[in-house]
């Protein structure tokens, strides 16, 4: 690119040199915008900036002695409060009132445990008092969620954001926790025989592929327990992966248990199942060299390693903070319900409120 616009050879390998320590420019990427200025006579090269990200960007000083520096633009936080009434999905209900989707993402994940985001009304309400980060005047990312209202089917359900123990959780108007937990495993007795890996070497293909799943050797016939509440969305035989069940437990989260050797009494595609019911047994069913069950969790539909979920604390506010607690959702309650229905957006400030976290 430098040369392009007269740079030497020598200029660009003291470019190189200057960038060492400051950017590593093997993370220059295709499709970034770049702008490089001249002087008047459009001959010589006097800047080139790079625009790394929204940002971040480099800067190649041609003027004088060669010179190199990275630069951040300020960021600037503001709080809103946004509401709105549910067409269709939450997804075009927070676009449709000019908010970031990243929104309904979060909130999604606020509610996974008491709101099937697959069975919305239309009709039903949110509010939701959340940090916005701009640069440069445009939103870059939603940032915090402190309080949120939704109504789903006609209930409220009020969700605020407290600290307790040095973690930050959601909790209901009472001080009960909003998410649930899952099981550490899904077997009670068994031992892990591959982890979560991006490149494994197949036992039977003798290749390298992603595994997204830890597997658990066990013997054949071993119950599988889901490790949460959910519904049955998939029950059958599924290529490599044998008979397999797919659980959904919430909007956010669901799992896989592959390779059975058979099913658990009642599990059929579209039964509601419990934490800790048998929804299998372990077998070698599918590409297996032996008996295992091969565990899949998935966060909106992406892999995550299983052994990374951290299992969502459910303890309520405790005694000693209950009043504390209470005070400080009165005014907050006051505010989400004034907004009820309105399909708006507006800064803290030009509601005329002062907001204390």
């Amino acid at each position: 690119m430098l040369s392009r616009f007269g740079a030497s050879s020598a200029d660009v390998h003291r470019c190189v040199e200057l960038c060492e320590d400051i950017f590593d420019l093997r993370n220059v990427q295709q499709g970034r915008p770049y702008y490089v200025f001249l002087d008047k006579n459009k001959e010589k090269l006097q800047c080139f900036v790079y625009e790394h990200s929204n940002l971040q960007h480099l800067i190649i000083d041609f003027r004088d002695s060669l010179r190199v520096r990275l630069e951040e633009k300020e960021i600037e936080q503001i709080t809103r409060i946004s509401s709105g009434e549910i067409e269709s999905s939450l997804w075009n209900a927070v676009t449709a009132i000019g908010v970031s989707f990243e929104l309904a993402l979060k909130l999604s994940e606020i509610y996974a445990w008491t709101v099937d985001f697959y069975a919305l009304q239309k009709g039903d309400k949110f509010t939701v008092l959340y940090d916005e980060i701009q640069i440069d005047g445009k939103t870059e990312k939603i940032g915090d969620i402190k309080y949120a209202y939704f109504e789903h089917n006609g209930k409220p359900l009020y969700a605020f954001a407290y600290q307790q123990d040095s973690i930050v959780e959601f909790f209901n108007k009472k001080g009960e926790n909003l998410r649930g937990a899952f099981l550490k495993a899904p077997l009670r007795f068994s031992r892990i025989s591959s982890r979560f890996s991006n490149s494994r070497l197949h036992p039977i293909l003798r290749i390298r592929r992603p595994h997204h799943g830890v597997d658990y050797a066990a013997p054949v016939g071993t119950p599988v327990l889901s490790i949460g509440d959910g519904e049955v969305i998939h029950c059958g035989y599924s290529g490599g992966a044998g008979h397999l069940v797919k659980i959904r437990h919430n909007g956010v989260y669901s799992t896989a248990y592959m390779h059975l050797s058979k099913y658990g009494q009642g599990i059929k595609k579209g039964s509601r199942v419990r934490q800790g019911q048998v929804i299998g047994y372990v077998g070698s069913t599918g590409l297996s060299t032996g008996p295992h069950l091969d565990f899949r969790f998935y966060k909106n539909g992406t892999p995550i390693d299983p052994l990374s979920v951290k299992s969502p604390p459910i303890d309520p506010i405790r005694e000693e903070n209950k009043e504390d607690f209470l005070k400080s959702i009165e005014f907050p309650i006051t505010v989400l319900d004034s907004m009820k229905g309105k399909n708006r957006i507006m800064p803290v400030e030009k509601h005329g409120v002062e907001f204390q976290w």
